[in-house]
Formats: C-alpha cells, structure tokens, sequence
C-alpha cells in the first residue's frame, strides 16, 4: 500500500530536514509540546483520569497519571498498561500524551498508566528506565487500589517508550521483579544500527529522520551504553522467559526493520509474539488521529491482539 494519502498531505506542510537539523533539543522539545497535541483530534472521554505521585530507586518522586476507559464499571478488575511515552527519550510529557493515552485505554479497555520519567539529556540512561520500572513495581503493589488485575499487567509504550517497555521487560525478568503478562510495543526504538533497509528508504521526508534519530540516542546514552541491553534491547543476547509481546510497526518508518527483527528474535527465543506492519503509516502515527483517520489502525489492532486480556 503506497502512503496514506492524508499522511502524504501532512508530510508535505513540514519544514525541510535542515530547518529540523538546526533545532537545538530545548527547541525541538518546545515545538512537539505546542505542535502534536493540535494533531490528535477532539479530546477522548474517558471514566476517570487520576494522578498518583510515586517515588523511584533514588528517591525522587515521578507522576504516573492513571486513565480508567469508559465504561470501566464492571465485576472483575481490569488489565492495566504501564505506558512510557515516545519523544525520543528527550521530549513529550503526560500533557502531550493525554488525549492518546485516553485513546489507548478506550480502544484497549486496560487501565493505562502513562508514567512522567524524567528526561534526557538532563536524565540519561538509566534514569529513564529505572522511573519506568520504578512505576511497573508500584502499579503491581497498588493493583487493588487502582481497580486493575496484578495477573494482567503490561508494559507498552512508543517509540522511545517502546524502548524503555521492552527494556524494563527484561529488567524484571533478571531482577525478579513483577510479572509482567503483555509487552505492546509501537514502532519501538530498539537498536542504534542505521544501516537497516527501512533506514535508507525512509530516513528522509517521512516525518522521523535517521539523523533526528541519531540525535535521540545522543541525548538518550552515555558513552558505552550502545552495548547494553537495557539501553538498546537490540543488543540482548537472549530473549528467552520475556513475556508475550505484540509488536506494531510502520511501513514508512525508519525504525520498521528493527521492530520486526527484534519480533522475529523474540519468536526464535520461544516468546509468544504478533508482529504487524500496518499499511501506510509513519513514525508516530499515534499522534494522527485528528488528521488521518487511518491512523487508528494503531489502536483497533492493539485492542484486537491484546483482546482477552481485558
């Protein structure tokens, strides 16, 4: 399927990659605050949203804001998400992931737990993730309280979030820590590698660039942190005892072929996975759902492939 023709509309109203390249991430992170929310259509209705204050490993306290779907009132518990935002570890905020994250718990009907770990560069690895992980074992000691199944907790997340959910999924499995039953992962950010085929067909003019993404990782890493599997999940050498994950990626997307790859390793090492393309999309396509109806796809295969859990 060629691009999304609402996409291709929007695509060409960007400025050029160069204009991009000049922006200093205080700038990039300043834009996609005031631009993305305008993007993502009117505001979803939602049962509850609540804001609960959770400290981390190093004692600081983060917000994880908690969005029950509509018509959540029911006998049993339900399955929550615990969800790391995208933005290139760098940017976004739980104000700018509102109106998706009211979305995804419709579309899903799990309590999503959208977590405000602090960002790079000020915080680089492994700040972000231990914040993520620090929520995962807040959300199972709290399941009671936040109405949700401790049996049928997940991690997801998106782009940069994709990274920090499928990392924290190894986290728990070598620590020990709570189980996780689901990872959804949404054209994650997995590997440092840009020599992929995705990479060269969409690195330039569909939204992410590889060279924005390379500046992600830059902010993101530490020198030497490209090796370890907690900071680039691609870098894992076994996969084995992860929880079942559901992995979408974007036809016209840089970060597509390490998606499937990482999926296909994840299948090698005996770990139940669905693996999407979904046709026409881009990077973020999350973020569309105000301009390009078909960006839903996004949100109806997720609820399809994580029906059961709810």
């Amino acid at each position: 399927m060629s691009l999304d023709p609402d996409i291709a509309r929007f695509l060409s109203t960007l400025p050029p990659p160069e204009a991009v390249a000049g922006m200093s991430l205080a700038e990039l992170r300043s834009a996609s605050e005031m631009a993305l929310p305008t993007l993502h259509g009117p505001l979803e209705a939602v049962e509850s949203v609540r804001d609960f204050s959770v400290e981390t490993g190093d004692g600081q306290a983060i917000t994880v804001r908690a969005y029950w779907p509509t018509g959540h009132r029911q006998s049993q518990p339900r399955a929550g998400l615990v969800f790391a935002h995208g933005g290139g570890w760098f940017q976004c905020s739980l104000a700018v992931y509102d109106n998706p994250c009211r979305a995804l718990a419709n579309a899903t009907g799990c309590v999503v737990l959208s977590v405000d770990y602090r960002l790079a560069p000020e915080h680089r690895f492994p700040i972000p993730l231990e914040d993520v992980y620090a929520a995962l074992c807040w959300a199972s000691r709290h399941a009671a309280t936040l109405d949700i199944d401790p049996a049928r907790l997940g991690v997801g997340g998106d782009s940069a979030g994709g990274n920090l959910a499928a990392a924290v999924a190894l986290l728990a499995r070598d620590r020990g820590g709570p189980t996780i039953d689901h990872q959804l992962l949404l054209y994650p950010a997995l590997d440092t590698v840009t020599d992929h085929d995705s990479h060269q067909r969409f690195g330039e003019g569909h939204y992410l660039t590889t060279v924005l993404m390379q500046r992600c990782w830059e902010a993101y890493l530490n020198p030497g942190d490209d090796a370890n599997a907690y900071a680039v999940p691609a870098r894992a050498k076994d996969l084995r005892g992860l929880p079942p994950a559901t992995v979408l990626v974007c036809a016209y997307d840089p970060l597509r072929d390490e998606g499937e790859q990482y999926a296909a390793r994840l299948r090698q090492a005996g770990v139940a996975v669905a693996c999407e393309r979904l046709p026409g999309m881009i990077h973020a396509c999350l973020h569309l759902l105000g301009l390009a109806p078909a960006a839903r796809m996004l949100l109806d295969r997720s609820a399809a492939l994580l029906a059961g859990r709810v």
